[in-house]
């Protein structure tokens, strides 16, 4: 959604950064195919970008590989500072393009890795909420759809014997779960499928999808 904050949160392998990838190809789009005519901005903190992914995915949208690549603005982001600082950069570039959404593939990997323990958790909280505000305000202003993808860890306050539902929960606590609008739970399915679950939503009911993963990105659900 254009103007807000979408988090996509899952265990490892479930389809997080594929999703980054296909909508960093999709946003590109005209407005009549359902994308967003515009560019993509994309910061990675986990190192897994891969542009060999977007070629994919652009020639099955029957797109040009090299201008797909082109209107990929991508970036590695070192530690959290510099996370906070490409998002300056962002704003000076969205000034003088028109980008369709900011992809930022772990918003919280960084912070989790700087900030270890209990004692520096209000630090983490602090720093993390400030740039999830910046986020939002780049959102707003200049009307781009925000995704984030975050990690989860086990809930200690599940109870243990109902293990499935309330398992893991997304990292980053309430300062995450106010600055998303709507909040996406990814899971493994049977095979290659992935189950999408609509976790929280202004707009949209409680409900799943599910969806695959291929060479293509990402793909409608195997049988």
């Amino acid at each position: 959604e254009s103007g807000s904050l979408t988090e996509i949160y899952g265990e490892f392998r479930t389809g997080k950064t594929q999703l980054c990838h296909t909508l960093a190809v999709t946003c590109q789009l005209p407005l009549a195919q359902g994308g967003a005519e515009g560019k993509a901005m994309y910061i990675d903190t986990e190192g897994t970008f891969r542009p060999q992914r977007l070629i994919a995915i652009a020639e099955r949208f029957g797109m040009d590989p090299g201008a797909v690549l082109d209107n990929v603005a991508y970036a590695k982001a070192h530690n959290t500072e510099h996370q906070s600082e490409l998002l300056l950069a962002a704003a000076g570039m969205m000034a003088e393009a028109r980008f369709g959404v900011i992809i930022v593939d772990s918003v919280t990997n960084l912070y989790r890795t700087e900030y270890e323990g209990r004692g520096e958790l209000s630090a983490r909280q602090m720093h993390l909420g400030k740039f999830l505000r910046h986020l939002t305000r780049l959102a707003d202003e200049y009307g781009v759809a925000v995704v984030v993808t975050n990690q989860v860890v086990a809930n200690p306050d599940g109870n243990a014997m109902f293990a499935g539902a309330n398992a893991l929960k997304p990292i980053g606590g309430n300062i995450m779960a106010h600055a998303s609008t709507t909040r996406l739970a990814l899971r493994k399915g049977r095979g290659e499928n992935r189950i999408a679950k609509i976790a929280c939503s202004p707009v949209l009911p409680e409900s799943e999808a599910q969806f695959s993963i291929s060479e293509n990105g990402v793909e409608d659900a195997k049988d």
